[in-house]
């Protein structure tokens, strides 16, 4: 299991100590500064460069409002992560001090400051997580806008200032949950750039001075606690369950990046993503129905609940993981590690945060498995089936 580094404690607080990470240059550039990328990407950068692997400071840009730069700002991008739940049985409870972001600017208010960072010499990386719908164009975005209003549009406009100022391509990780996530962003960019008749020795430039890679993100982040010491002196605090992994593509001419226990690098993450996709995501869409139709609000409690425990674990373990056991790895190992996830006593996972997009959700975790069950085995799945008519 991919676990963080730090002592499996049940005292609460463990503070790492930072050290003069503040000398080090600005080399990522990141789109996105909500809970998930503090617990998960920051944490990890923060930690590689805590071991003196010099991966460099992230430049944060805030697309939407301006509350978290405002905060990331105000506390010199620090902020602590409570490591939170179990792990092999074990309760894992942990303090976290992050430090790797060195400024967060609002892009409809600091777009010249974004500009400046992407003709830095320095910048090597470029890191998202945006939105569900983080890979939408808008019709309205033209070559002239300042800043355009879609991340694809925002992404090209920053790579075209790096070409204009003669500098290297970098290496662009996308986090989004997207099938193949760094081809698609890198399609979608090329496609704008035809669409506004960008000169084609910049197209040839994205294509081959630019490494654009595949990605597989899996950490559940909670909301802040109500209680908590920290409470009074970070705005910041967050939470987040004790296992992390991030599979990133392997790939010629991308950078090192970091090197990190929960950091893979594979040549293909597909398999990373149809294991966590088709079994942890397919178990909260399929869990969703029958915990409304209980009055159910979280993941725990419906994990905890005997009816619909005992369900979710004969669907996991005689359709779902037969489905896919053939196409990744150890797909029985992670399902009872998904069920340890969800058993988390420190986190309130809500249903109707999963519920959210609810219809795309149910086609791609659940449909998808039924039909390959079905096909596979000659007959359909009874509980997916099930699970797929209380979902709708």
């Amino acid at each position: 299991m991919n676990q963080l580094r730090g002592k499996r404690l049940s005292s609460p607080l463990v503070v790492t100590i930072i050290g003069g990470m503040e000398t080090l240059p600005e080399t990522i550039l990141q789109f996105g500064a909500g809970k998930f990328f503090r617990a998960f990407a920051d944490l990890l950068i923060h930690q590689a460069n805590e071991q003196g692997q010099n991966v460099g400071r992230i430049v944060v840009v805030q697309s939407t409002g301006d509350d978290r730069a405002g905060l990331l700002n105000s506390q010199k991008g620090r902020y602590h992560v409570l490591i939170r739940g179990l792990s092999e049985g074990q309760t894992v409870d942990r303090v976290e001090e992050s430090a790797s972001i060195s400024r967060a600017l609002v892009a409809t208010q600091q777009w010249d400051d974004i500009v400046a960072l992407a003709r830095s010499p320095q910048l090597r990386y470029i890191i998202s997580n945006t939105t569900e719908v983080g890979y939408n164009l808008d019709p309205t975005d033209t070559v002239t806008s300042r800043p355009p209003r879609s991340f694809p549009a925002k992404l090209l406009l920053i790579l075209q200032e790096r070409f204009k100022a003669g500098r290297a391509g970098v290496t662009i990780i996308p986090c989004e949950l997207f099938e193949r996530n760094g081809e698609k962003l890198r399609d979608l960019t090329l496609d704008l750039a035809t669409s506004w008749h960008l000169p084609e020795s910049f197209k040839q430039w994205l294509r081959s001075e630019c490494v654009w890679l595949d990605t597989l993100v899996d950490r559940i982040v909670a909301a802040r606690p109500t209680e908590h010491p920290l409470l009074a002196t970070d705005a910041l605090l967050t939470v987040a369950e004790p296992y992390a992994l991030w599979a990133i593509q392997l790939k010629d001419g991308a950078g090192p990046f970091i090197r990190h226990p929960a950091v893979v690098r594979t040549p293909d993450v597909q398999p990373y993503f149809l294991r966590k996709v088709r079994i942890l995501n397919a178990a909260h869409t399929a869990m969703v129905g029958k915990a409304r139709a209980r009055g159910i609000l979280t993941v725990r409690e419906a994990v905890l609940d005997a009816e619909i425990g005992d369900w979710l674990g004969c669907l996991l373990f005689e359709e779902v993981v037969p489905t896919v056991a053939d196409r990744v790895d150890d797909a029985a190992g992670f399902a009872r590690l998904t069920l340890e996830r969800f058993r988390n006593p420190f986190i309130e996972h809500k249903f109707s945060d999963i519920a959210m997009y609810h219809e795309a959700k149910v086609k791609i975790r659940l449909r998808t498995t039924r039909e390959e069950y079905t096909a596979k085995f000659g007959h359909p799945p009874k509980l997916l089936d099930e699970a797929i008519v209380s979902a709708t």
